[in-house]
């Protein structure tokens, strides 16, 4: 009679004579990753997808097809629109408020002096780099200290004339959010802090003050 392809018979061991030759293994075989999409939504941190397509179905017992989808980690910077995106995405380069000083007098100087203002973080995660620097203008950097509140200052010129804004000063971020900054001068001195408020007329301590570049 006729060889019925069913693999069942293997493990039952009454497969016909001819099982091998009438009913071969055909494994699944998938199309190529097409390429990657756009972020999922753009201003956040979200994610891209590449996919692919069955062309042949598995048979007989062969392998099963591998995954259709693939999700990779992403952020865009603009919307559809060519509009930029809230500052809470782009990391905030800061430095030490010592120089905040000289960088006062020179706006004065240029009669560019704008009013800045100033915004509280919570330091969450500092990496070890900050202390592997021994360089005398990256001494600041010692001093970082996680869960210590820092006061940040956005003057001229790092205030944007558009915005009205110092880039990665938080604003439009959620309640909670980690947001990310840089140190200046050191590229290994980096981390993360939470957005505790904004002080529109501000004058930051001595200790635990920096600025916006």
């Amino acid at each position: 009679g006729p060889c019925y392809c069913d693999q069942a018979c293997a493990r039952t061991l009454d497969c016909c004579h001819d099982y091998a030759q009438a009913c071969p293994v055909i494994p699944c075989v998938v199309s190529q990753w097409s390429a990657w999409s756009g972020c999922a939504e753009p201003c956040k941190t979200t994610y891209r997808v590449r996919t692919r397509h069955i062309i042949q179905e598995p048979r007989n017992g062969g392998d099963a097809c591998p995954a259709l989808e693939e999700r990779a980690g992403c952020v865009e910077y603009w919307t559809r629109q060519g509009i930029e995106c809230q500052q809470s995405l782009i990391p905030a380069l800061i430095t030490t408020g010592g120089f905040g000083k000289a960088r006062k007098k020179r706006a004065a100087a240029d009669g560019n002096e704008r009013a800045g203002y100033c915004v509280e973080f919570q330091l969450v995660a500092i990496t070890p780099g900050c202390l592997h620097s021994h360089h005398s203008y990256t001494r600041w950097m010692h001093y970082l200290r996680e869960g210590h509140t820092v006061c940040v200052e956005c003057q001229h010129p790092a205030l944007h004339s558009l915005s009205q804004h110092c880039y990665g000063d938080g604003t439009g971020s959620q309640k909670n959010q980690l947001l990310h900054w840089q140190a200046v001068g050191n590229h290994r001195c980096k981390g993360t802090w939470r957005r505790i408020r904004q002080l529109d007329s501000c004058s930051c301590p001595s200790v635990h003050s920096f600025l916006f570049i």
